[in-house]
C-alpha cells in the first residue's frame, strides 16, 4: 500500500509540474483564494454581534454581582453569564448545596426562562453595538482601500505570483487572530489585517486572470467562474459562522479556515513559484491617469454602490433580527443563504451571457433590482419573509459585478496599456470603498433613523446610479490603438472591439497558454 501512495503522489507531482502554465490550474488557484478570503469576510458577519453583546453583557453582569454581594463567602453560589450562549446560569464550589440552603440574590434579568435567550435582555445595549460592529467590519475594506493602491503598481513590478502568496500568510496570520482573540481590540486587529492579505489576492489574483485569458469573451467567463469561488465564500460564510458558532464554539470555524489556507498557500508554492520575480513586459498605465478615466469611474461606481448595499445590511440585519424577531444566533446567518446562493447563481450566469446582451444592460437591470430589493428588506417579519428580497439583493449583485469585472479588463485594452495590476486595483478600491463606507455609515443611520430607513437610502441610491451604466454601452478607444488592433499587415493575432463581439485579424500565434474549454 506504501508503495502504490507514493506512485500516486508521484503521479499528482508530475502532473502539477506538467499543468503548471495552465490557465485552468491558474483559475483554481485564484478561485481557491478569493473562496478562502470572502469566507473569512463572512464568517464573522453571525458571530461578533452576539459575540461583543455577550462580552459587554458578561462585564455588566459581573460588575453587578460584585456591588449585590462584596462580602460573598467562597462556598456561596454567584452568577454569570456564559460566553458562548448569553444565558445566565448559578455556579460556586457547592454545587451540591441542600434545598434548605438560602438561595443568593441574583439580577432581575436572570430568573429568565432559557428559551428567552433568543430575546436580547438589553435592547438599547444592543442598539448601541450597531457602531462598534459596524467599525469592526469596515476596518478591513478601509485597509484594503488604503493598501489596493500600492499593490497595483507593484504587480507591475515583481509580477502577480510574490503579492497572491504574499496575500496568503497574511491571511493566514488573520484566520488564527480571529480564533484565539477575545477581545474588541484583537478582533479589530485580525480583521485590519485581513485587508492587507486581502488586497494583495484580489489584485494580484484579477491581474493574473486577465493576463493569461487575453480573449474579451473567455477573460469575461474566467473571471465569472473566479467570482464564483468569491460567491461561493460569501454563500458558505455566514450559515457555517452561524452553525458552528452556536453548536461548536467561536474557534472551531476559524481553524478550519486557516487548514483550508494551508492547503491553497501549498498549491500557490509549488504551481506558481513565488520566489520567481516577473515583472510585465511593458510599461502600464499609471494608476492616477486611469483613475481619471471617466468610463472606469463609472464601472467602479457600479461595484462600489452595487456592493454597498450588502455590505450595509451585514453588521445591521443581524443586529435588527435579534431586536424585532428574537432570532436564534444560527438564523442570524442563515438569512443570508439566499442572497449568497444567488450571487453564485448570478455570476455563473452572467459571466458569459453578460458578453451578449451587452454588459452596461445588465449592470443597468442589476442596479435597478439592488434598490428595489434591499427597499423591501425592512416589511419583512420573520426570517422566511427575506428570503425573496435577499434573493434578489444576490442576485442583482452578481449581475453587477460579473458584468463590471471584465469591462474593467476590456477598458483597458481598448483606451490604455493592455497592463491590469492599476487598474483591478482600482476595481477592488471600489468593492472596499463599498465594504468600508457601507458598515461604519450604515452602522451610525440605523442607530440614529433606523434600520428600514438606512435600506430605503441605499436602495434609491442604486437606482439613480444605474442609469449611468448608459454611458458604456459603447466607450470610445484611442485612435492610435485601433490602428494597431486594425492592422491587418501586423503579424500578431489581435483584436478589434466592438460592442457586439470581437473579431481577430492576422495571422495566428502559438498561445502561450493551453485553450480554454
Amino acid at each position: 500500500m506504501g508503495g502504490l501512495d507514493a506512485l500516486r503522489q508521484f503521479t499528482l507531482i508530475k502532473w502539477l509540474r506538467e499543468e503548471r502554465q495552465s490557465r485552468k490550474l491558474i483559475l483554481f488557484i485564484v478561485f481557491v483564494a478569493l473562496l478562502l478570503d470572502n469566507m473569512l469576510l463572512t464568517v464573522v458577519v453571525p458571530i461578533i454581534p452576539s459575540y461583543l453583546y455577550n462580552l459587554d453583557e458578561s462585564a455588566d453582569v459581573e460588575i453587578r454581582n460584585s456591588s449585590l454581594s462584596p462580602q460573598a463567602p467562597s462556598g456561596s453560589f454567584h452568577a454569570i453569564v456564559s460566553l458562548y450562549d448569553n444565558s445566565v446560569r448559578l455556579s460556586g464550589s457547592n454545587s451540591t448545596a441542600s434545598a434548605a440552603d438560602p438561595p443568593r440574590p441574583t439580577p432581575a434579568h436572570a430568573s429568565l426562562p432559557r428559551n428567552s435567550s433568543d430575546c436580547p435582555r438589553s435592547p438599547s445595549r444592543l442598539l448601541n453595538e450597531n457602531v462598534k460592529v459596524g467599525m469592526l467590519f469596515a476596518s478591513k475594506a478601509t485597509v484594503q482601500l488604503l493598501t489596493n493602491p500600492f499593490i497595483g503598481p507593484l504587480t507591475n513590478r515583481i509580477g502577480y505570483q510574490l503579492p497572491i502568496f504574499a496575500g496568503f500568510c497574511i491571511m493566514f496570520l488573520s484566520t488564527i487572530m480571529f480564533a484565539f482573540s477575545s477581545s474588541y481590540t484583537l478582533l479589530f486587529l485580525a480583521r485590519s489585517l485581513q485587508g492587507v492579505g486581502s488586497s494583495c489576492s484580489s489584485v494580484a489574483g484579477m491581474g493574473m486572470l486577465a493576463s493569461v485569458y487575453t480573449d474579451d469573451e473567455e477573460r469575461g467567463h474566467a473571471i465569472g467562474i473566479a467570482l464564483g469561488g468569491l460567491a461561493l465564500g460569501v454563500l458558505v460564510g455566514p450559515p457555517f459562522g452561524s452553525v458552528m458558532y452556536d453548536f461548536v464554539g467561536k474557534t472551531a470555524p476559524f481553524l478550519i479556515l486557516a487548514f483550508l489556507a494551508l492547503f491553497d498557500g501549498a498549491l500557490q508554492l509549488f504551481v506558481l513559484q513565488p520566489t520567481k520575480v516577473e515583472p510585465e513586459s511593458q510599461k502600464g498605465t499609471p494608476l492616477f491617469t486611469l483613475m481619471k478615466d471617466p468610463y472606469i469611474l463609472i464601472a467602479a461606481g457600479a461595484i462600489c454602490f452595487g456592493n454597498m448595499a450588502i455590505a450595509m445590511m451585514e453588521p445591521t440585519l443581524p443586529i435588527w433580527m435579534m431586536e424585532t424577531m428574537c432570532t436564534r444566533k444560527w438564523q442570524l446567518g442563515i438569512a443570508f443563504l439566499p442572497a449568497s446562493i444567488s450571487y453564485l447563481i448570478g455570476t455563473n450566469i452572467f459571466g458569459s451571457l453578460a458578453h451578449k446582451m451587452g454588459r452596461w444592460l445588465c449592470a443597468l437591470i442589476g442596479m435597478v433590482v439592488v434598490g428595489f430589493s434591499v427597499i423591501c428588506v425592512p416589511f419583512a417579519r420573520d426570517i422566511y419573509g427575506l428570503i425573496l428580497p435577499n434573493f434578489g439583493v444576490g442576485f442583482a449583485i452578481g449581475m453587477v459585478d460579473s458584468s463590471m469585472m471584465p469591462i474593467m479588463g476590456y477598458l483597458v485594452d481598448l483606451r490604455h496599456v493592455s497592463v491590469y495590476g492599476s487598474v483591478y486595483a482600482i476595481a477592488d478600491v471600489a468593492f472596499c470603498m463599498g465594504f468600508a463606507l457601507g458598515p461604519s455609515i450604515g452602522g451610525s443611520i440605523a442607530e440614529s433613523i433606523g434600520f428600514p430607513w438606512l435600506m430605503t437610502i441605499i436602495g434609491v441610491v442604486d437606482i439613480f446610479f444605474a442609469p449611468l451604466c448608459l454611458f458604456l454601452k459603447n466607450p470610445p478607444g484611442q485612435e492610435e490603438k485601433i490602428a494597431i488592433l486594425m492592422d491587418t499587415n501586423c503579424s500578431m493575432k489581435t483584436r478589434s472591439y466592438t460592442t457586439q463581439g470581437t473579431s481577430y485579424q492576422g495571422d495566428d500565434m502559438d498561445p502561450e497558454y493551453d485553450d480554454y474549454d
